[in-house]
């Protein structure tokens, strides 16, 4: 995820002197990347990617703690001004609030009502922060809950209090069909298992770590409101956001698995900003419910194992200097050191190569030392199905084809029965396809300006419905030829099928999306395994399954002695009546008589056929005699079966 970071925002965090191209360039070496550094106005933003694992480093205050650690590894002074919880009073039963909570849905559930707000608009530092990040300022009590959000990286709401019925709140799961209208107007049907939270009449006011409801929002008349704060199930919350399509910043946030320690946070400074730009006043006691508190997880691990994998031999006290700057807690027991683990690196840092990772970046992976491999290279594994893949790849590439990947989404005119997706992005990208036909003829037309022959393929996977499961998952491997003709494009399919030792046939037989008559399947004991022919659109395609195609290949042909007495070779040219059938000729042909070794097309013009075959013998040369009587036998067999012949 990508976040925007003014820096004079995080300054308020981060004590240096560094410039924010220092910063910026010192961060992008040891922890989130800094993608680019802007000027605006008198700012700098920073652009920042943060990697999902990482949603503590989502925020100001979590960048500002990143920073921190790292800059004092290139000489730089810095220091972090955390924020204080201060005496705040969080019990699990308030007079104002009654409230019914899952525990499962939601670990920490906190609220505090503030009275006597009054909505005006925020001041120029604000509106200048929001406008920094991307964030529109609306008003004060909405523009604070977007401030803490990026500020802290915790999602915070604020309801009208005075339209929540009863002063209750139930936090529970959907039932299938219920509808809410969420603050965008949009009204949604749940599926069932989303987060909601209803009022004491029963109405839906919250869709909870997505969007509040309208019927529960701040408008000009709200005088009290109830800043609430919470964390939730991320899975809940992943996918309810994905299933109505609401990518909020919020939910964004959620999905990942929030610090419900920083819940104290979120609430103390929203405490503080209420009270300061609203001019309200919050209640002394906060409701915290808040069943399972954080236990200090525990990681452990050897200076010897430290510093055998980084290939150094950092000193106990740089280790330790390392893990405290970023929030760990340590202690030594000879040369084994044991790690407690803040809560906001809970669901990051699980095992003692996490603990290696954060010393080695923070250290400097530019500063690892660079050293060759040592020992024997490992065994690649057997029967790999990368390796055949790979092996069909360079074939096709070595007879000029062009390796392209499309999208595994098309549209519905392309899909055939393909499963429809629930929140597509766009009419383009609505289904899951079936085959590769469509995205290989889409590629061809979008090359329809080049001249030359040329072919494409792709291995990827299709999408094929089950019911009451998900799709069967099938590999295919599928090619088109632009510019050529039949013969071209079919012996690059039986040259690929021969350097793979293919136990096969391609036999002509009729199928959907092929020209009559200009089909031809692919089989292998009997089982159909792919095609080959001209479409309806005027391109030449193939398709096979490449586990199919894998059964079917061997590593090493078949051996055969190499013959003691040579061939007798020559040309025949003949004519066929209109749609004669060439493979079925050259079949008839070549097992006509088992001393015809081979026969190949050569050549073509107009309805005329040149084949080239050998005459071979194991135990002797033929004589012309011998191999005058094969040639009259087989032509007399051809004419029977396939009309009149013409001898060129």
């Amino acid at each position: 995820m990508d976040i925007l970071i003014p820096d004079s925002w995080l300054r308020n965090f981060l004590k240096t002197s560094a410039s924010p191209s220092e910063v910026a360039k010192y961060l992008s070496l040891c922890g989130p990347s800094v993608e680019k550094v802007e000027k605006v106005g008198s700012d700098s933003v920073y652009s920042i990617e943060v990697t999902t694992n990482r949603v503590d480093s989502a925020s100001v205050f979590g960048i500002a703690r990143e920073a921190t650690a790292i800059l004092p590894q290139f000489g730089v002074r810095a220091s972090l001004h955390s924020i204080k919880v201060g005496n705040l009073k969080f019990v699990n039963k308030v007079k104002y609030l009654e409230a019914g909570v899952e525990p499962n849905l939601c670990p920490r559930f906190s609220a505090v009502l503030i009275k006597n707000v009054s909505i005006a608009q925020s001041p120029d530092r604000i509106k200048e922060r929001l406008l920094a990040v991307g964030v529109r300022p609306i008003n004060n009590v909405v523009d604070i809950s977007n401030y803490i959000m990026h500020e802290l990286g915790q999602p915070v709401h604020t309801f009208d209090y005075d339209k929540i019925f009863g002063a209750k709140m139930v936090l529970r799961k959907s039932k299938r069909g219920e509808k809410l209208t969420t603050l965008d107007g949009k009204t949604h049907v749940l599926a069932g298992d989303d987060i909601v939270i209803e009022d004491g009449k029963g109405r839906l006011i919250d869709l909870a770590g997505i969007m509040g409801g309208e019927n529960s929002a701040v408008d000009e008349t709200t005088k009290n409101i109830l800043l609430f704060v919470q964390t939730y199930n991320p899975v809940n919350i992943r996918k309810t956001s994905m299933g109505l399509a609401q990518r909020t910043e919020a939910a964004v946030l959620f999905e990942k698995g929030l610090d419900p320690e920083l819940v104290s946070l979120g609430i103390a400074r929203g405490i503080e900003l209420f009270e300061s730009l609203t001019k309200g006043k919050a209640e002394k006691e906060i409701l915290d419910i808040y069943p399972k508190l954080y236990r200090v997880k525990k990681v452990s691990c050897s200076l010897n194992f430290i510093n055998n994998s980084l290939g150094l031999n950092l000193s106990k006290g740089l280790i330790a200097e390392i893990l405290t700057s970023l929030g760990f807690e340590i202690s030594w027991q000879k040369d084994n050191i044991e790690v407690l683990i803040p809560s906001w690196r809970v669901n990051d840092i699980t095992i003692a190569e996490d603990i290696v990772e954060e010393i080695a970046r923070i250290y400097g992976y530019l500063r690892l030392p660079s050293k060759l491999m040592e020992g024997g290279l490992p065994e690649p594994l057997a029967n790999s199905p990368f390796e055949f893949e790979t092996k069909v790849k360079n074939i096709l590439k070595g007879y000029g084809g062009f390796e392209v990947y499309t999208l595994s989404l098309v549209s519905r005119d392309e899909a055939k029965e393909g499963l429809k997706i629930k929140n597509p992005l766009g009419v383009e990208g609505e289904y899951l396809r079936t085959s590769l036909r469509q995205s290989l003829v889409k590629a061809a037309k979008e090359n329809s300006g080049e001249k030359e022959t040329f072919h494409l393929f792709e291995m990827a996977n299709v999408y094929i419905p089950r019911r009451g499961e998900l799709p069967e998952e099938r590999m295919m491997f599928a090619g088109i030829f632009a510019n050529t003709s039949f013969r071209e494009a079919r012996g690059t399919i039986e040259g690929l099928l021969a350097e793979l030792n293919f136990e096969g046939e391609l036999t002509p037989e009729e199928g959907p999306d092929y020209l009559p008559g200009r089909r031809l399947t692919i089989k292998s004991r009997s089982k159909e395994i792919g095609s080959f022919g001209e479409l309806f659109e005027g391109y030449y395609y193939y398709e096979l399954g490449i586990e199919d195609l894998r059964k079917a290949a061997r590593d090493v042909g078949s051996f055969k002695h190499v013959p003691k007495y040579p061939a007798q070779i020559e040309d025949i040219t003949l004519s066929f009546p209109r749609r004669t059938k060439i493979g079925e000729v050259i079949s008839s042909v070549k097992w006509s008589n088992k001393l015809i070794a081979k026969i190949e097309l050569v050549d073509t013009y107009q309805d005329a056929y040149t084949f080239r075959l050998w005459y071979q013998h194991s135990g002797k040369t033929l004589t012309n005699e011998e191999v005058g009587a094969i040639r009259e036998k087989f032509l007399k067999t051809i004419k029977l079966n396939f009309g009149v012949i013409t001898r060129a």
